[in-house]
């Protein structure tokens, strides 16, 4: 693995850490928002949509 996907996968689990604590101290009116915005940031930066990744009736994410 390259500096840069060990960067990338660093950055990825620190987020997902953030969106865990965030999550667990707001409602859900409030998370998904956020939610909604770091996956459209996610995509546009990327260029994967999210939707096309997984879907949201499965347990992948």
């Amino acid at each position: 693995m390259s500096t840069t996907e060990s960067d990338v996968l660093a950055a990825a689990e620190s987020l997902g850490e953030a969106l865990a604590d965030t999550h667990a101290e707001s409602t859900e009116p409030e998370f998904e928002p956020l939610l909604e915005q770091c996956n459209e940031a996610i995509s546009n930066t990327t260029g994967v949509e999210y939707s096309e990744v997984c879907e949201t009736s499965s347990d992948c994410c």
